[in-house]
């Protein structure tokens, strides 16, 4: 028996391509990179079998390299992510992402009473751990776990 292996989604010649996004988070990094206001051509797929994930999301973006801090946001929903940059329909870098130290404007704190929760005020976060995910607010001190992370 030969089985035939077929690309699912087609090929870029030039761009960047975000694998190894959790199946149920796809929409969550599309709007995190701002991705659904650019104009350049992207394709994205969700529910890609993955032997390590068990459902997988994909999205690949034609002519467009990130910035490291851009693509390290994802981390906090997409810690399992992978970039491949594509040049001449050639992978010539791979990469993972990383949460960083200081998360500005891309969470939410938990904590009702958090003044970023009341009043027009940028969110600030330290990484307080990465396994689980914990972040201190800089504002009220609480820490958001994963099972609290709202990604605004």
């Amino acid at each position: 028996m030969v089985i035939k292996k077929e690309l699912s989604v087609s090929a870029i010649e030039n761009g960047t391509v975000i694998d190894h996004i959790p199946a149920n988070h796809l929409f969550k990094v599309i709007s995190i990179l701002g991705l659904d206001k650019i104009e350049s051509m992207i394709t994205f797929g969700t529910n890609f079998i993955s032997k390590k994930q068990g459902k997988k999301a994909i999205i690949k973006v034609a002519d467009m390299f990130f910035e490291d801090d851009d693509i390290n946001k994802i981390s906090l929903i997409a810690p399992t992510a992978k970039l491949n940059i594509i040049k001449d329909y050639q992978v010539v870098e791979k990469r993972s992402v990383e949460i960083p130290e200081n998360i500005v404007g891309i969470a939410k704190c938990f904590n009702p009473k958090c003044i970023t929760n009341n009043e027009t005020i940028t969110t600030k976060f330290k990484l307080a751990g990465k396994d689980p995910l914990a972040l201190k607010c800089h504002y009220c001190e609480k820490i958001t776990t994963e099972d609290h992370l709202e990604v605004l």
